[in-house]
């Protein structure tokens, strides 16, 4: 390992050692970085140098992808996090996801009706194409 790979500064890490631990890759973590989501300083050869809160900061973005929620609402989330799934009671931020709750649901309920549909144009389709049970033949002898 050289000596740019583990750690950067004092109290951070390199974007390799992110990415190892937290298991997303380094392309995500300049996503993420591109997005606002989490924040680098460059050192002076340019590498990024992540500061001690970005491990927690990106557990968070991924549980909150993981939630369905888009990013530009997570950038707005984010200062409110306090753990994984608890968040401080900021300005807008119920708002926002009482709001894409409500989208979930309606997909859902689009999703459910989709599937009703489905599974009545496969029972009809089926009913039509299997072939009517024959009478057992018998041996001529």
């Amino acid at each position: 390992m050289t000596q740019w790979e583990g750690q950067a500064g004092e109290d951070g890490v390199l974007i390799g050692e992110l990415a190892r631990r937290t298991g997303v890759s380094e392309r995500l973590l300049r996503y993420y970085e591109r997005r606002g989501l989490i924040a680098a300083e460059r050192l002076a050869n340019g590498y990024r140098d992540y500061g001690e809160s970005a491990e927690q900061a990106v557990v968070q973005v991924r549980a909150l992808l993981a939630a369905g929620l888009p990013t530009r609402t997570i950038r707005q989330i984010l200062p409110c996090a306090v753990e994984r799934s608890r968040l401080r009671p900021c300005p807008g931020v119920l708002d926002a996801l009482r709001e894409h709750l409500a989208t979930l649901d309606r997909r859902a309920d689009e999703l459910a009706r989709a599937r009703e549909i489905l599974t009545h144009t496969i029972d009809s389709t089926a009913a039509q194409s299997d072939p009517a049970p024959q009478a057992p033949r018998t041996a001529h002898a």
